[in-house]
């Protein structure tokens, strides 16, 4: 059994799928791996790192391809990338299948294996291999760093000789595990922390980190599937969208980081809601690539109203690429073990709840009902 590791070449991804420990723990079983050149540059590991463990260096992608078993990558090709993987082949990545018709039936077409780790079933087997949320807790890391550096004020409480500078007022929106990171990175940077989520079981994880849990007067404790919280009503957002407004008017910071997986992401804050922000105020929207929780974000671009700025970075994951490598190689590497026989091969038992759940496309089928579905209804 081959592995290859091919170069992302979605614009600004400096992740690599598969760091060095890794592979030295993969050899043990029996695997090699052959990776693009430059593949791991990006994220701090060139390829001489690669070759002390024992892979082998290929310098495109198309001469990895052609060599390995199962190619592993960050992010979903593209449409000529995929293309130019031969058939048969294995495709392990971040592939969002519900929302991209065009890209199931193509690795159907192609008789690719293709496993997309955002499907990977949200149980305790599977809880080191859980790419989202390792991928999270970066993102919600780095939200609170951009804002900071953004935010025109200290996070600290401060006491200088020039009088007392108070501490920047932070308010988290889902306390998911991004937000949770979030609630945690604001504290130790010294803000003052408030979150909400429509789950109030969470309320307590929030307290434990130090933030004050927001009441809206609005409980749901039980979740939806995979642990993220159910839709709210019409009614019941509209209250907890007053209350969270006239919090607003006094935060400096404000990350939102909530998703619904397979659709567009919830809206947290309408623009209404935004202008209420004192000027030099954040936000920060974590779910901009989904839509957006907040109306006014963009994906990608930092918008100012009214001295309000809205961020929408879609990666920022791939800001931290080195230690993001690291996260996301080892649920890769959890995968590949739980997938391999015990004579070095991969096997797809879809009888395995994981297997079932992540395996998307197999033999010239789509193996997931949910994304057939999709397919059948007209994703994008």
């Amino acid at each position: 059994m081959k592995i290859g590791i091919l170069k992302d070449t979605k614009p600004g991804e400096r992740r690599v799928a598969l760091v060095p420990e890794s592979i030295g723990r993969l050899k043990k079983k029996g695997v090699d791996v052959v990776i693009e050149a430059g593949a791991g540059a990006a994220a701090s590991f060139p390829d001489s790192t690669y070759t002390e463990v024992g892979a082998t260096v290929e310098s495109s992608g198309s001469a990895v391809a052609a060599a390995a078993d199962v190619l592993l990558r960050i992010n979903a090709p593209t449409n000529d990338e995929l293309d130019g993987i031969p058939e048969g082949k294995g495709l392990i990545s971040l592939m969002f299948p519900l929302g991209n018709k065009e890209l199931v039936s193509r690795c159907r077409d192609r008789k690719l294996t293709a496993i997309a780790l955002d499907r990977i079933p949200r149980i305790t087997l599977a809880q080191s291999m859980d790419v989202l949320s390792s991928q999270s807790n970066v993102a919600g890391y780095r939200a609170v760093i951009v804002a900071a550096q953004k935010l025109p004020k200290f996070f600290p409480l401060l006491m200088t000789a020039a009088g007392r500078i108070d501490a920047a007022r932070v308010m988290i929106l889902g306390a998911g595990v991004a937000g949770l990171q979030a609630i945690a990175t604001a504290r130790r940077l010294g803000a003052v922390v408030e979150a909400y989520d429509v789950r109030t079981v969470v309320k307590e994880q929030v307290e434990s980190l130090g933030a004050t849990f927001i009441d809206t007067g609005i409980e749901q404790d039980d979740a939806g599937s995979g642990g993220y919280a159910k839709e709210t009503t019409a009614d019941e957002q509209a209250r907890i969208n007053e209350v969270i407004a006239q919090h607003l008017e006094n935060t400096d910071v404000c990350i939102t980081t909530a998703l619904i997986p397979g659709r567009p992401a919830p809206k947290l804050l309408t623009g209404d809601m935004a202008k209420r922000m004192k000027p030099g105020s954040v936000i920060v929207d974590l779910a901009a690539e989904q839509g957006g929780n907040c109306e006014l974000s963009q994906p990608d671009e930092t918008v100012d109203v009214n001295g309000i700025s809205i961020m929408g970075p879609t990666n920022l994951p791939g800001e931290v690429a080195h230690d993001a490598s690291r996260m996301f190689s080892r649920n890769v590497e959890k995968l590949l073990l739980y997938l391999l026989t015990k004579e070095g091969q991969i096997e797809y038992d879809f009888e395995k709840e994981i297997v079932a759940g992540c395996v998307f496309t197999h033999g010239g089928e789509i193996k997931d009902s949910a994304v057939a579905e999709s397919v059948a209804g007209g994703g994008q």
